[in-house]
């Protein structure tokens, strides 16, 4: 007496449903793998090149009710030229002044004190942003 094989004909019915489930896996796993690889350079590269002025307020004094004198210290790429957004605000919080300070000198570093006018008198002198151009 023989025994029936549980096995069906290959090639007869097609692929199996794991066959098939293993197929999408790897297809779906290679579009994220690609995506994720791609991301990553794309965050790297804006990391890199993306910061060309960067600067930070070491102090500040309020002078009179109409001017905040601020030192700035400024590092970019040398021969880049930008500006720096600064604000003060009064000690109820209300904003007395905003000015944009260039910077076109050829250094990569500048300790800079600048005069922000104000309409009272500042509590504050805040970094906004530093912008290229």
């Amino acid at each position: 007496m023989s025994t029936a094989s549980a096995q069906l004909p290959e090639g007869r019915y097609g692929r199996s449903a794991d066959e098939r489930a293993d197929r999408k896996l790897k297809i779906v796993g290679g579009v994220l793998g690609v995506a994720l690889i791609g991301l990553v350079g794309w965050f790297g590269y804006d990391y890199v090149a993306g910061a060309e002025i960067s600067a930070q307020v070491i102090t500040f004094e309020a002078v009179s009710d109409s001017a905040v004198e601020v030192h700035l210290e400024v590092h970019k790429n040398a021969g880049t030229k930008g500006y720096c957004t600064l604000r003060s605000q009064s000690a109820d919080g209300a904003e007395v002044g905003r000015a944009d300070f260039r910077f076109d000198q050829h250094s990569s570093r500048l300790d800079k004190v600048v005069t922000l006018r104000t309409t009272a008198r500042g509590s504050t002198a805040e970094l906004l942003g530093c912008h290229s151009g």
